[in-house]
């Protein structure tokens, strides 16, 4: 990943993050909070990103849930072009009410559902600024399952190499 820096989003975080876990209505606009939650999709982002220069992304199962994910998907957003995410579109009016529709339907099977999470606007590219977009966690399986069994994945592995620490 070479956009988004870690050092960028942690500097002067605090070390707990499961501080996360609270109830939202604990904090109000805490700007300390809002930068651990970054963290939080910035690592999320860095491990997905490296799993899928490691293996074969058809292979990838993301979730327990994946092949009902992928068909209400389907069937919600049958035109939707996961190669390249019209971030305009999706957080739209009409846009947001469906996605909230559609995320609703996995408030009981998702774990954390509705967490944010970072997705790539360009299949092609990595994660950047420029790049990335935050959505809920629902919203990234069900782009994310799209793009692996629909092949828009394969070329991640030529392109980029696995990152080794």
């Amino acid at each position: 990943m070479s956009g988004i820096s870690k050092k960028m989003i942690s500097e002067d975080t605090p070390a707990g993050l499961d501080i996360l876990s609270r109830p939202a209505e604990e904090f109000e606009n805490d700007a300390q909070v809002e930068v651990m939650w970054a963290m939080k999709a910035y690592e999320h982002a860095e491990v997905y990103f490296n799993i899928l220069c490691s293996v074969d992304p058809k292979s990838l199962r993301l979730t327990p849930h994946d092949d009902k994910i992928y068909s209400l998907f389907r069937q919600e957003f049958p035109d939707l072009d996961v190669r390249l995410l019209n971030e305009d579109e999706m957080k739209s009016v009409d846009g947001k009410k469906k996605w909230r529709e559609f995320c609703e339907t996995f408030k009981e099977e998702i774990e954390d559902y509705n967490f944010g999470t970072l997705v790539r606007k360009d299949v092609t590219g990595d994660y950047t600024e420029e790049n990335s977009i935050l959505i809920t966690r629902i919203q990234f399986f069900a782009i994310e399952i799209a793009r692996n069994r629909e092949g828009f994945n394969d070329e991640i592995r030529n392109k980029f190499k696995p990152v080794k620490k």
